[in-house]
């Protein structure tokens, strides 16, 4: 994807909170060849920092962080500058959690992994423009993956309570554990 195809403003400052290490940095790099000024920030302290000094014109922020949780940089980023972009990022995605996350004042609302070509289109996005479905959606067999892991780590990998709160015998819980992540 292009600068021409993006659109970039003149202020291309862009602040990606994420407690991943690997990741912001994947999806910082990427976000630098597609034309932004990216600050990264691994915790919400720093975040918060970085939104008091220095507030970006766009932002990637992570749900949910060791230090605390992504709503209150995005409230704080609109503090400090009403016109911030920010897209919510999780590996947690449920109607609750993203209904929270635009009241709050993100645009959008992606599910991890995210690739860095969706996350441009949601930064730079009209405010009244649909979203264009996914090419390429989880499998429904992902998604029930994805959702187990969220309540195995919920439940602090405790398979028996886990296994209870999803409903589910024990040892298919634990023979599900056991298998790669589906594609």
């Amino acid at each position: 994807m292009s600068d021409a195809e993006l659109n970039l403003p003149e202020d291309k400052s862009l602040l990606i909170l994420d407690d991943d290490t690997p990741f912001r940095t994947r999806l910082g790099r990427a976000m630098t060849h597609r034309g932004f000024e990216v600050v990264e920030a691994a915790s919400v302290a720093e975040a918060l920092e970085i939104a008091g000094k220095n507030p970006p014109a766009f932002a990637v922020v992570d749900l949910r962080l060791g230090d605390g949780d992504g709503l209150q940089v995005v409230k704080a980023l609109h503090s400090h500058r009403a016109d911030c972009r920010v897209v919510m990022l999780t590996g947690y995605g449920n109607i609750a959690t993203a209904v929270a996350a635009v009241k709050s004042g993100a645009v959008d609302y992606l599910s991890k992994p995210a690739d860095a070509d969706d996350v441009a289109k949601a930064l730079l996005a009209a405010p009244d423009a649909k979203p264009a479905p996914p090419d390429n959606p989880m499998s429904a067999d992902r998604v029930r993956w994805e959702h187990i892991q969220r309540v195995f780590e919920l439940c602090d990998h405790n398979v028996s309570e886990t296994a209870r709160r999803l409903n589910m015998h024990r040892r298919t819980l634990q023979r599900i554990l056991a298998k790669r992540a589906p594609r």
